[in-house]
């Protein structure tokens, strides 16, 4: 599968509502100018080609000033993983492409029961204003 434009029209829709059954979304923060941003692409991209069951989103930073400024986005790139709507993972930096397939590997083999479970005891727990 390709990689998708994201955008903030698009963002949110495809986090929470992934068209594959692994409900897993990857995205790639970049910027043309970035030379790090560059080099990890085709790695990226052939990752999205062996992962059909996964959604490889990319959000041009540059053109997306609002939706990365609201993701926090301060350095890139930066890889952000979901599942099942969630935020499982955020990294700044270029990942080799083993690296990316473990990390892959361990957000499919996540217990989102119990993330979920773990979600919720910290919200019970947090105070409230």
């Amino acid at each position: 599968m390709a990689t998708r434009d994201l955008t903030a029209e698009n963002f949110e829709s495809t986090i929470l509502e992934p068209d594959t059954e692994s409900g897993i979304v990857l995205v790639d923060f970049w910027a043309e100018w970035c030379g790090p941003c560059r080099a990890f692409a085709p790695i990226y991209g052939a990752a999205a080609e062996d992962n059909p069951d996964v959604v490889f989103g990319k959000v041009d930073t540059e053109a997306n000033q609002d939706l990365a400024g609201a993701m926090n986005i301060r350095s890139i790139p930066t890889l952000m993983i979901f599942r099942d709507g969630i935020g499982v993972f955020s990294q700044a930096g270029a990942l080799p492409r083993r690296a990316l397939d473990e990390l892959l590997g361990q957000v499919r083999a996540l217990d989102m029961d119990a993330v979920r479970a773990e979600i919720a005891a910290q919200q019970a727990a947090a105070p409230t204003a």
